[in-house]
């Protein structure tokens, strides 16, 4: 999304090469799922089917994906799809019964994260998971000022629809949220982890001027909405320290950059050698089931814990458990956290060479496999171009989209599986689509 509320890279009705089979299926959805839903690409694709980094629209043709984090280990993965199924056909309730199986996956997954996180809450999505943060920290602090970048998303419940700005101006800012520009180091001159602690400082001086107690600083820690910011390592700690120093938390959404994307390490949070009080997990935890959590200290939990009960129906039920069990079993067996930092790193340098023959291949920035391109023209930001790189892309046949607040970084995020056979496939296509459009 921009931050005008409009979605990057969306179809328009009425427009587009649909074949009339697809124009109708565009008026069943309009029909039967009303107006606020969107659609990606000039012309969208009509998927049927999917495996590892391929998906297949209904006349069979492949396409390369190099924009999906929920299948974090490929489409239709053998091993978590088994797993899915043989939970689903043995036992497949909620967390009010004493089961081995969501016990098992808490204590496997809290292995992951350093000692002082000790606790796992389960829901069905990251919105959820970052919901659930925002009770805690309001009841932990008795604060209720939130702190979120320029362009961030975190997620479409009330509360957290109302800390994501990248939803536009159709959905309001909560009274007691303020933003801070993203750390982009092309902005912020200097120590980039002082000029963004000076902009959270900021913030929590307007809020206590206007009497709000601040209650947390939640960001992306790779910044992904905001145009996908990495680094420098470390630059965040100076930010965790005003915001604790003011009373409040520090929430590491780790829905985008977790389960070993940025390649040196299973949390981006880790990347910057931080602990956080909580870390909301989601998106690529089950592989495209609907598992999330929220990974906290035990001391952050008291107080909601003394006074108030947690049930979620479905979050952690034994089905959700046994699927994001195997989604750990692949990345450990399959080595992807290792995959994404070399395969990653390749693709980063592949870009760098394309950028030496493309003028408008502006700054990069990458961590594993996860790469923000700036698409530039005269070194200014192109949506424009962005856009139509974009859907010719789609038409070759690899689909990616783009992101950021003036909509112009390429936001690349594959699945973990993906080969260096599948980065030289990409970097051939987008070479003769930069060439084809003089870019």
């Amino acid at each position: 999304m921009k931050n005008d509320g409009t979605m990057v890279n969306a179809f328009v009705p009425g427009k587009g090469n649909l074949s009339a089979e697809d124009q109708a299926l565009v008026a069943r959805r309009a029909k039967a799922m009303g107006p606020a839903y969107r659609l990606f690409y000039e012309t969208p694709v009509h998927l049927v089917r999917g495996d590892g980094v391929w998906l297949y629209d209904k006349d069979g043709n492949a396409y390369l994906d190099t924009y999906n984090n929920v299948a974090s280990v490929g489409h239709c993965h053998p091993h978590v799809v088994a797993a899915t199924a043989q939970q689903a056909a043995t036992f497949a309730s909620h967390t009010r019964y004493l089961h081995d199986t969501v016990l098992d996956y808490a204590e496997r997954l809290l292995a992951y994260f350093p000692p002082e996180l000790s606790h796992v809450m389960f829901t069905c999505t990251g919105s959820e998971a970052n919901d659930l943060a925002f009770r805690i920290a309001r009841a932990h602090t008795g604060g209720t000022g939130f702190i979120v970048t320029e362009n961030a998303y975190h997620g479409v419940t009330y509360a957290i629809a109302g800390m994501s700005p990248s939803l536009g101006e159709g959905v309001p800012l909560g009274e007691h949220v303020r933003t801070v520009a993203a750390p982009d180091p092309a902005l912020m001159t200097g120590d980039l982890g002082a000029a963004f602690a000076a902009e959270v400082q900021a913030a929590i001086d307007d809020l206590l001027r206007h009497g709000i107690k601040p209650a947390a600083l939640i960001v992306d820690t790779i910044f992904s909405s905001d145009g996908v910011f990495e680094g420098p390592k470390g630059f965040l700690q100076p930010a965790v320290d005003a915001i604790r120093a003011a009373g409040g938390l520090f929430i590491a959404d780790e829905v985008q950059p977790g389960f070993g994307r940025t390649g040196d390490a299973m949390w981006g949070f880790q990347r910057h050698a931080l602990l956080p009080d909580m870390v909301s997990l989601g998106k690529p935890m089950g592989n495209g089931y609907p598992v999330a959590g929220l990974v906290l200290r035990p001391e952050v939990i008291a107080a909601f814990g003394a006074k108030a009960r947690y049930f979620n129906t479905f979050g952690g039920n034994a089905v959700a458990a046994a699927t994001a069990m195997a989604v750990l079993d692949v990345l450990e067996n399959e080595g992807l956290q290792e995959n994404a930092r070399v395969v990653g790193g390749a693709f980063a340098a592949g870009l760098r060479d394309l950028a030496s023959r493309h003028q408008s291949l502006g700054p990069l920035r990458a961590a594993g496999l996860f790469l923000g391109q700036d698409i530039v023209t005269n070194g200014a930001a192109d949506a424009h171009l962005t856009a139509r790189l974009v859907n010719e892309m789609r038409e070759a046949r690899v689909l990616i989209s783009a992101t950021g607040p003036r909509a112009n970084v390429l936001k690349i995020r594959p699945p973990l599986v993906f080969s260096m056979a599948n980065v030289d496939h990409f970097l051939t296509v987008f070479d003769k689509v930069l060439t084809r459009n003089g870019a």
